[in-house]
């Protein structure tokens, strides 16, 4: 059950079989994903088809270097033309080729076991509560847009005392053609139902630009 179907050359017969079986799980193990992973309707077509494509590669490069060579070169410039992805994503992405790889080698068992064992994984320690700490999820990032006449060193020292527990200078930098300053924070309030007061007093001393507050963990790429 779990040896390659493949003896030697490739046949029409184990090619399909091949084709059936990793089409098959790509597209279970899309529609499992479809229920943790927050994406589109696209990536998942492209995620439950490409257990297929990667297999479809290694039964044809079948040893040939030459050829390996140049396929990982075209799957390289693939990276450029490619918006970069939520964790959540990349997993799905990585665990699609890996199979992908078992399925283009023969080994349809080991293939199947991949998608649908690691989708049944990633479904059931996304839904535990693990890996979630309290402190880590009231960290927020704060975003305060000042003009550049503004001397912001220790400019809301006062507004911080009073409505913050923790706080920690994530950078500065410039917006609107160099008219501005965006400083950032990483903050933690002292009770989340008056982060409006705490906004509205900001407010009064950065001329009423933009302010932002936002779950830290979801924007540490954006800093």
């Amino acid at each position: 059950m779990f040896q390659s179907i493949y003896s030697g050359t490739v046949t029409p017969a184990q090619f399909f079989i091949m084709a059936a079986a990793a089409l098959a799980a790509g597209l279970v193990y899309a529609f499992i994903m479809s229920f943790r992973v927050r994406s589109t309707k696209r990536f998942f077509i492209v995620t439950a088809l490409l257990p297929f494509v990667v297999a479809a590669v290694i039964t044809f490069v079948n040893g040939n270097i030459g050829a390996g060579v140049a396929i990982g070169g075209a799957f390289g410039l693939i990276r450029f033309r490619s918006a970069q992805g939520s964790a959540d994503e990349i997993a799905a992405i990585l665990i699609s080729m890996g199979s992908g790889i078992a399925f283009g080698m023969g080994y349809i068992a080991y293939g199947v076991v991949i998608l649908v064992v690691l989708a049944a994984l990633f479904f059931f320690l996304s839904a535990a509560p693990l890996f979630e700490h309290k402190t880590a999820a009231a960290e927020q990032l704060l975003r305060i847009t000042i003009p550049e006449s503004l001397e912001y060193n220790g400019a809301f020292d006062d507004i911080f005392d009073r409505y913050l527990k923790k706080i920690e200078n994530a950078g500065v930098k410039t917006t609107g053609m160099g008219s501005m300053f965006r400083l950032s924070y990483k903050v933690q309030m002292k009770d989340p139902a008056e982060e409006k007061a705490f906004i509205d007093e900001l407010r009064t001393k950065n001329g009423n630009l933009e302010i932002a507050l936002l779950p830290y963990a979801e924007t540490q790429n954006q800093l």
